[in-house]
């Protein structure tokens, strides 16, 4: 999408960051992705050899460069936890494919960056409990089915009842809108579940999948938010996370607007936040 080439112009040109902050991944190992999802799915996608009924349910066209593409997105969330550990926050600027489940792709996601990271944070022991806050606007049911079992990954989902999945897997917390939801009613919702979350499941690391397809102006998101709103979330999780010193990923996940303008300002926003409050 356009939107992955002009968001780091953007915050190039402003400013908000240096080419020193960027990083390249490399290609995710087979090992990192069969801990997470099933061999003969992982089998079909690299040998390409899904069903015309499985291509069509990732929204995709299956091809090589598409497989490699996407194991370098998920090796860059990774890379960003490895980051977050040391820094306390880091992006992965392609990641948020949160409707990946073990055993096939859904919804342009082909295999699940949040969860490949998550798992490989408690392999190493790098993280013992892990909160994953899914505020796109479509229920993250890829992640919800892979870790419905897990008990050291609690999942949290807050997304419009009436939107794609039809479908709904059961997070650990699910909160669904109702359309048109506006800033106020959505913001006031996270400010009282986010911080009692982060009390009774004490996570020491968080992923945040921060899709901007919240926005009125989104041609699939239906719920009724502000750039300003969707800044406003995204400062509330980066705070709770800041204060209470948990490591944070972002994958930044959808945002459809009719205007290109309206995306890249609501994702750049969420850099901006990163920097402002952490550096």
């Amino acid at each position: 999408m356009e939107k992955y080439e002009l968001l780091p112009e953007q915050l190039l040109y402003e400013g908000t960051v240096t080419e020193d902050n960027f990083f390249s991944p490399d290609l995710l190992s087979e090992s990192e992705i069969l801990a997470v999802h099933k061999k003969d799915y992982w089998d079909k996608l690299k040998n390409l050899t899904l069903s015309r009924k499985e291509e069509r349910r990732t929204g995709f066209p299956l091809s090589a460069a598409l497989v490699e593409r996407e194991r370098i997105i998920n090796q860059g969330t990774i890379d960003a936890a490895n980051y977050a550990l040391q820094y306390g926050v880091a992006m992965n600027i392609a990641g948020g494919t949160h409707h990946a489940f073990t055993d096939r792709g859904e919804g342009f996601c082909l295999l699940n960056d949040i969860a490949i990271a998550a798992q490989y944070l408690l392999r190493t022991a790098k993280a013992k409990k892990i909160l994953v806050v899914d505020l796109d606007v479509h229920q993250g049911n890829g992640t919800a089915e892979i870790f419905q079992d897990n008990p050291y990954v609690f999942t949290f989902s807050m997304h419009g009842k009436s939107n794609y999945p039809m479908h709904k897997e059961t997070s650990d917390l699910d909160i669904e809108l109702e359309d048109k939801t506006d800033d106020k009613t959505y913001l006031d919702l996270l400010r009282k579940t986010l911080p009692r979350l982060i009390d009774e499941q004490e996570p020491d690391f968080i992923f945040f999948q921060s899709g901007v397809d919240v926005l009125a102006t989104d041609k699939l998101g239906r719920l009724g938010m502000s750039i300003a709103g969707c800044k406003e979330r995204d400062k509330i999780v980066f705070e709770h996370c800041y204060n209470n010193e948990i490591p944070v990923v972002v994958s930044m996940g959808g945002g459809y607007s009719k205007k290109i303008a309206h995306i890249i300002e609501a994702h750049a926003n969420t850099y901006r936040l990163a920097q402002d409050i952490y550096f």
